[in-house]
């Protein structure tokens, strides 16, 4: 018998495919012009509306994170700067996203020194499944709030302009993969270590010495980052001013802490897998960027209550981060994050969404790829009464404004719309201040979180 399909079935897939019609037609399209330009759905794509019953103000200019995965820090630093605003009392601001990129890179390879000389102790084989997956891409670009905390309550921030982006940190494919490719070699020193039973303090003298070799590359490659720095700028008013010789952990403290405290914010999450209860409190195995590090936890919560935290927040005017499936049903041109913008059932015959929110976590089919921030929202039929409050009672919600950092030129100059339906489906993640949520779900973070395995899609880093 001869090996694959049998000649029969395959006779019969092509005469099925050639009995009808419109096959042909999409066939010819889709060879000439691609998918993407065949899916898209006139109809839908010139309902997007970017107006907005609630918008909070924006900050110029618009962001790019350009060739690098760091749109955690973008969003973050986005979210800072328009509640830092009225302070600085400017019209133009932006923090250092290269700052806190050159501190995770040191921070996170420390981490995995540590983490894998502490698992090489307790019997993890090279071959396991744990071992290589922290090796499967161990200094990736993304991250979690809970890593942008440990950051930031550090090393603090500091304007842009005192420490500038540099090509790796815009570009960081070659820098990231000589990173890792250090990394895997120390880690598998450091097992070499331990079986020949070296000390504690032989191994952690090793570590130290490789940290070096990884601040070095970092450092060339990404700049090193001023411990002072001297701040000038004008005001809208045209008034001077200069911070003089200030630390970027002093000027996050005293000047940012105030109107945005990173401890004071929540992470929700909507994981709606059979087994992931609401109302529960989990966090990913080895999931950090920093030993002794503020852990990643989250609490699982129905979408209503992601839903509503967000829109208190914006309506109070504060900003919203958010971690979603970024590339389902998005139109990058028109800014478009839609379910129905792409019309896969008329072209191939079928539906892209065939399986549930959690039966797609499950599948591996999606998880958390990108972060964003919520900057408006258009609530349906509003009184002019409810506008002015900040409800707990539902909304009914049409669309999302969306602030992301790939430059101008992507969606509207920069922002995008994403319908409420594309909420439910591809959002995973908001951070929201705790004064935006009731006091039962602030409660549920005295549990003792539930800990996924490693390689839980919910451990995925935007």
């Amino acid at each position: 018998m001869a090996a694959g399909l049998p000649v029969k079935t395959l006779d019969n897939l092509r005469a099925h495919f050639l009995e009808d019609k419109k096959n042909h037609l999409a066939l010819n399209s889709c060879v000439k012009y691609g998918p993407e330009e065949i899916l898209h759905c006139r109809k839908n794509n010139e309902r997007v509306s970017h107006i907005f019953n609630h918008k909070v103000p924006e900050v110029k200019p618009v962001t790019n994170q350009k060739s690098s995965g760091r749109c955690w820090i973008f969003a973050l630093l986005n979210v800072i700067r328009q509640q830092s605003q009225c302070i600085f009392n400017v019209e133009e601001l932006e923090f250092s996203q290269t700052h806190l990129f050159f501190f995770d890179k040191i921070e996170r390879s420390h981490f995995l020194l540590k983490t894998y000389a502490d698992l090489a102790k307790v019997g993890e084989e090279l071959d396991g499944r744990l071992l290589m997956f922290l090796l499967s891409n161990p200094l990736e670009d993304g991250g979690q709030w809970s890593m942008l905390v440990n950051l930031v309550e550090k090393y603090g921030i500091m304007p842009k302009g005192c420490f500038s982006d540099a090509y790796s940190s815009t570009n960081s494919r070659a820098f990231v993969l000589m990173l890792n490719n250090k990394l895997r070699e120390f880690c598998y020193r450091l097992k070499e270590m331990v079986v020949a039973g070296k000390s504690d303090v032989y191994i952690d003298g090793k570590i130290d010495s490789m940290m070096q070799e990884i601040y070095r590359a970092s450092a060339i490659c990404l700049g090193l980052p001023p411990t002072t720095f001297t701040w000038e700028y004008y005001d809208k008013d045209k008034k001077y001013h200069c911070l003089k010789d200030i630390s970027p952990y002093t000027f996050y403290h005293k000047h940012i802490k105030p109107v945005f405290n990173l401890e004071d914010k929540i992470c929700l999450v909507n994981d709606p897998r059979p087994k992931h209860q609401f109302g529960k409190v989990y966090t990913v195995d080895y999931l950090n960027n920093m030993v002794a590090g503020r852990p990643v936890v989250y609490i699982n919560q129905p979408i209503e209550v992601l839903r509503t935290a967000a829109i208190r927040s914006l309506k109070n005017d504060e900003p919203v981060w958010f971690g979603c499936d970024v590339g389902k049903n998005l139109v990058n041109k028109k800014g478009a994050m839609d379910l129905s913008v792409h019309d896969h059932d008329l072209v191939f015959g079928f539906s892209m969404l065939g399986l549930s929110k959690g039966e797609r976590l499950l599948a591996g089919a999606t998880m958390m790829t990108h972060a964003m921030v919520f900057s408006g929202v258009h609530i349906e039929e509003e009184s002019e009464e409810r506008k002015e409050e900040i409800s707990e009672a539902p909304c009914k919600v049409s669309r999302w404004r969306v602030e992301n950092s790939w430059g101008e030129e992507s969606g509207n100059k920069g922002y995008y719309v994403m319908t409420d339906e594309w909420f439910d489906e591809h959002l995973l993640e908001v951070v929201v201040d705790k004064k935006y949520l009731s006091d039962d779900v602030i409660e549920l973070l005295k549990q003792d979180p539930i800990v996924l395995p490693a390689w839980d899609p919910m451990g995925s880093l935007a």
